[in-house]
């Protein structure tokens, strides 16, 4: 079965971006996997899809992709709204205010991370259960 191995970043600081990401991953339990001179991976334990913060290989500056997010699946809303405010807390900016989206218990916030990348943390409802 195929899968998404892991997510890559770009950043222009990559002390900084290492550092907010470290702090905001450690919420959930995430632990270096990979680390480099060109960036971290950070992973959420065997088999997950792992995501890293990287120096543009090609040496130019970093820039956001239009439409691009990233989205973190937890287990229960708290832990959506405790993620969330942990990374406004680390200098993210807030991307949309919380709660459900539609009618099939997708709740879910939205933040950009220092670089302007946007992520999402998000939960099913189901998972609650």
């Amino acid at each position: 079965m195929a899968q998404i191995g892991y997510v890559m970043l770009g950043t222009n600081d990559l002390a900084r971006a290492i550092a907010f990401y470290d702090s905001l991953l450690s919420t959930l339990g995430a632990t270096h996997l990979i680390e480099s001179e060109q960036g971290v991976s950070w992973t959420f334990g065997p088999g997950s899809t792992s995501l890293s913060i990287v120096k543009p290989y090609d040496k130019r500056m970093a820039t956001v992709g239009n439409g691009v997010m990233v989205a973190i699946g937890v287990a229960h809303p708290n832990d959506v709204d405790r993620v969330h405010a942990r990374a406004l807390e680390l200098g993210a900016r807030d991307e949309g205010s919380p709660g459900p989206r539609g009618n099939s218990g997708f709740y879910a916030r939205y933040f950009r991370d220092l670089d302007g990348n946007k992520l999402n943390v998000f939960c099913v409802e189901r998972c609650k259960e």
